[in-house]
């Protein structure tokens, strides 16, 4: 989840929220590459969820991270929630997930890096203090009163508000994880063309990256049981958004469907207002009951776009949210699929074409069926594993043509890194296959056994 947002001045206008959108375009040469990853820590010892307080603790991880490797603290109130360095952030979700939202990167190199240097950071204290990490996109055995809460006021209004506009909306938040990327755009048509790519494509990267097969301990009859949670959390912030696809579709409206969208809060003064339910659109007219006679600032607009939840979404960059977290390879690939989507243009088009007839109830079918079967989804005759076959190929292609070198020139490109998913490909089986096959074989229904055998 996002950490809340400062200043910005009042909002005068309404040109001002598009404006605060297409103030993110940058020139080709300045795109970036963004990563975030979640993970479930545990107590090695009951393998239960990690507390926020204790000596084995999200607590105690988070002053691990800034005493070890020179994080600097992040506070609400006199709660340790966050940590910063050079760009990036480590941030807690709701039940403890710990967060890397990396720096702003250049290639994927770079950004694998990253997370190696993350993952061997969280590794050296967790080992200090018994604690585990894992990578999966639910929680396979926890039970929702099992998950704690973190304290941070944002996630105490969530809570209050799931219940009323979905059926599963606690479950996202406590017990689910996801690996997600952030890129830039040029233009106002280069964003609106990525948007539809995105979208579209979304659940191919479900699909790929399907990791959440257990529900409970059991199997739960989805391989992405995170997508499953998306489908029936909150139509009014969820979802593929036909209007995307709409002639006309541009940053005003996105303006306008984020103003749609029923507030969570307000930020002020190191505490969280409840603004359930209310209108960003009476806010920006000071007639919010949370708030009256008071009108937004730019950090107020900052703050209710992070509160939508669609499969991608627009900011400052566009998000790609549609992947389960996962092993540390696919944090890896999950960016190369993209950058090598839509970071070139040839790749970007060819994207496109094998999207652009698609309607409204066909991208619903490949999201709702990507969750189920991942690649062996079908939709109207076509094999899901056929579909990512082609996706990945453009973006194979993509990458060769930024022919971003590593290693001190040594890798000519950044394609190795789709390796994992292209294993899967030739395989048939995504993660989520693999760990029902253990299940239900050498495993014999112990699932514990997952802890043991793909924590970091």
């Amino acid at each position: 989840m996002s950490i809340p947002q400062q200043g910005g001045g009042p909002i005068e206008s309404r040109d001002q929220l598009a404006a605060y959108i297409a103030s993110g375009e940058k020139p080709r040469e300045a795109w970036r590459i963004g990563t975030e990853h979640e993970k479930f820590g545990y107590d090695k010892a009951s393998l239960m969820p990690l507390p926020y307080e204790g000596a084995c603790s999200i607590h105690a991880m988070l002053t691990g991270l800034r005493e070890r490797f020179g994080w600097s603290p992040v506070t609400e109130g006199d709660k340790l929630i966050g940590l910063e360095r050079d760009g990036a952030n480590v941030s807690l979700e709701p039940g403890g997930q710990l967060e890397l939202s990396g720096a702003p990167l250049e290639t994927i190199h770079q950004t694998c890096d990253e997370v190696n240097q993350h993952l061997a950071e969280v590794k050296e204290v967790a080992d200090r203090i018994g604690a585990g990490f894992i990578g999966l996109g639910a929680a396979p055995i926890w039970s929702q009163d099992q998950m704690p809460m973190m304290p941070k006021g944002r996630y105490r209004l969530m809570t209050d508000y799931m219940d009323r506009v979905g059926t599963l909306g606690k479950q996202m938040m406590y017990r689910t994880c996801t690996v997600q990327v952030n890129l830039d755009f040029g233009s106002e048509a280069d964003m609106v063309q990525k948007m539809r790519v995105a979208l579209s494509l979304q659940p191919v990267a479900n699909a790929l990256f399907a990791n959440s097969p257990f529900l409970d301990g059991k199997p739960n009859g989805w391989k992405s049981w995170r997508a499953h949670i998306w489908q029936n959390l909150d139509a009014a912030r969820t979802g593929m958004l036909p209007f995307v696809f709409e002639d006309g579709f541009g940053y005003d409206a996105w303006v306008d469907y984020v103003l749609d969208v029923p507030m969570y809060f307000v930020y002020r003064d190191g505490r969280y207002i409840d603004a359930l339910g209310q209108s960003f659109r009476d806010f920006l007219d000071g007639r919010l009951p949370a708030l009256p006679g008071e009108v937004p600032t730019l950090s107020d607009w900052a703050d209710h776009m992070t509160t939508v939840f669609p499969e991608a979404r627009v900011k400052k960059y566009i998000e790609m949210r549609g992947a389960d977290g996962g092993p540390w390879r696919r944090l890896c690939a999950l960016p190369a699929l993209w950058v090598g989507l839509i970071y070139d243009q040839t790749a970007l088009d060819a994207a496109w074409d094998l999207v652009k007839g698609w309607n409204h109830e066909t991208r619903e079918a490949w999201r709702r069926e990507a969750g189920i079967h991942a690649l062996d989804a079908q939709v109207n005759g076509v094999r899901m594993r056929d579909l990512a076959r082609q996706v990945v190929g453009i973006a194979e292609q993509g990458l060769k043509s930024r022919a971003r070198a590593g290693a001190g020139g040594m890798v000519p490109d950044e394609t190795h890194f789709l390796n994992a998913i292209k294993e899967s490909l030739d395989s048939g089986k995504v993660p989520a296959d693999e760990l029902l096959d253990k299940y239900h074989g050498e495993w014999n229904g112990d699932l514990t056994r997952i802890y043991r055998e793909y924590s970091y």
